[in-house]
């Protein structure tokens, strides 16, 4: 890592996607409930509309996300010059968006990552992590309550307490803690863009997500204590 990012930087277009990002997972989340929901909750139109909101959602943060990589890999490697030695292609990384928005996205953010830090932010941040693993356990337990004991309308409860935290607010918090660990931290330095992209990888195995925050919950206690 060469430099962190000081606030006179130009980061205008790195926040963009960082926020992008954060959305996919609501989105995708709001996509698979349309499509996995069997019950009629009574309102019309309400599958229609969550499939909409999905696809849709999801096309429209595909477009926003390749324009922001365009625009920000542009203006990095205007900025390095004959000297740099990361020099992103903007045109690759746009059709890499458009063919796979969050991974193109996670992978930019760890490249950027490992060439000019990450800001930081907010140092509680792993009380969420903390609370999204909370969560999860407690879900998993109620969703093992639930199959024993064949407890009515327990299992849904369990799946979207559990998921609606994981989904919500894991990616965010471990991607800014990340960031603020690198600074403070000593003996470990993880990459916000690297724990992101397992923060999105846990989202699709559940049982990812509690091994990834115990982990980093460890890692950064080792690291700042």
């Amino acid at each position: 890592m060469t430099r962190v990012l000081t606030p006179t930087d130009e980061v205008d277009w790195v926040r963009l996607i960082e926020r992008l990002l954060y959305l996919f997972p609501p989105v995708i989340g709001v996509g698979l409930v349309g499509v996995l929901r069997e019950a009629d909750p009574g309102v019309p139109g309400l599958e229609r509309g969550l499939l909409l909101v999905g696809t849709f959602g999801y096309t429209v943060l595909t477009l926003a996300l390749a324009i922001a990589l365009y625009a920000d890999a542009r203006r990095v490697r205007h900025r390095a010059g004959a000297s740099g030695h990361w020099k992103p292609r903007p045109w690759l990384n746009a059709l890499f968006a458009l063919l796979w928005a969050p991974v193109a996205g996670v992978f930019y953010l760890s490249r950027r990552h490992n060439r000019f830090g990450t800001r930081a932010g907010w140092s509680g941040w792993w009380l969420v992590i903390a609370a999204s693993f909370a969560a999860t356990i407690i879900g998993f337990s109620m969703a093992l309550i639930a199959v024993v004991f064949a407890v009515p309308g327990l299992l849904p409860t369990a799946i979207g307490f559990a998921g609606a935290i994981a989904f919500g607010a894991f990616p965010i918090a471990i991607y800014q803690d990340s960031a603020y660990v690198c600074l403070e931290g000593n003996s470990w330095q993880p990459n916000p863009g690297l724990y992101l992209g397992l923060a999105f990888l846990s989202l699709s195995i559940p049982p990812l997500q509690p091994l990834v925050a115990g982990y980093y919950l460890f890692r950064r206690r080792l690291a700042l204590r």
